[in-house]
């Protein structure tokens, strides 16, 4: 039997949900949770031990086991792309059916992202990962950039048929972290997999880096991530798309500065737990079981 370093981090990958379908012929009218496949192998070449951390409430639940359990044994957690964030989780309604999301995800994630905030444990969003880190700290969405996003220039963040070779240029914002992480690099190029994006920013959260030219916000950071409050930074491109050696920005800068954060974290004595009053959008965690428990 193979025995892991006691070093390796162990690191949450929030769940993606296809949920009961009747004309489904594999697994019929039953929820499956899942993880994509390219973000795991991405944190685990590194070398972190990747964890899907599933929906603990729903119709088939059983046992007590709750998302604050799995915030006190992991080291931090990854909240990766999906569906659309529904536009209640911000206080809008859908402004077309197709773009109503999945109501039941958010619920589940914004109590995921609770969860680790309380535990003071690292948490990185990518794509939908940072639209929902932004609602659950209190900022809105634009449903759809295209119809929404007032500007001349703006640019197709989303086509179908290229998907993951879809790109556009970001400029860094120097003197952020993440400019940091990419000394002398003030543009660089990135995939664009996503119709929705930031509209109101989240209070105590700036923007590391901007679409060109549109000046969509492409990476979000909590300001004052560290002891104090814990690291959340986010990022709208998938980081684990990109290939190496393709004329795109290197995507090692951001796991190990993420990596970095879960390993101080890891470090330090655990916080005793608190409760972070009008932080977390809705206090997800109460609402999750009422939600979860209904068919949608």
């Amino acid at each position: 039997m193979v025995r892991m370093p006691a070093h390796r981090l162990k690191i949450g990958l929030s769940a993606c949900f296809s949920h009961a379908d009747p004309s489904r012929s594999l697994f019929t009218n039953k929820t499956l949770q899942y993880v994509e496949q390219s973000i795991a192998h991405w944190l685990m070449s590194a070398g972190a031990m990747v964890v899907m951390v599933p929906c603990p409430t729903g119709e088939t639940a059983r046992g007590d086991v709750k998302l604050s359990h799995y915030a006190g044994w992991l080291d931090g957690v990854v909240m990766h792309g999906g569906a659309d964030v529904w536009p209640g989780s911000y206080g809008e309604e859908p402004l077309r059916d197709a773009w109503i999301g999945d109501r039941i995800r958010d619920l589940y994630d914004l109590a995921l992202v609770e969860a680790f905030a309380q535990e003071g444990k690292p948490i990185f969003g990518v794509c939908r990962g940072l639209q929902l880190i932004n609602v659950a700290f209190g900022g809105t969405l634009y449903q759809d950039i295209a119809t929404q996003h007032d500007h001349p220039e703006t640019l197709q963040h989303r086509d179908a048929e290229t998907y993951d070779q879809n790109f556009h240029e970001i400029d860094i914002v120097q003197g952020s972290r993440l400019g940091g992480l990419y000394p002398g690099v003030q543009r660089a190029r990135v995939n664009s997999i996503h119709h929705q994006a930031v509209k109101g920013l989240a209070p105590e959260f700036d923007v590391e880096a901007w679409s060109v030219p549109d000046h969509i916000p492409e990476a979000i950071r909590r300001r004052g991530g560290g002891r104090s409050k814990g690291y959340i930074a986010a990022t709208q491109w998938h980081p684990e798309f990109l290939k190496a050696g393709g004329n795109t920005l290197d995507d090692m800068p951001l796991l190990m500065d993420f990596l970095a954060a879960c390993s101080a974290a890891k470090a330090r004595t655990p916080p005793p737990p608190r409760s972070l009053p009008g932080h977390i959008r809705d206090r997800a965690a109460r609402l999750l079981r009422q939600a979860l428990l209904t068919r949608r």
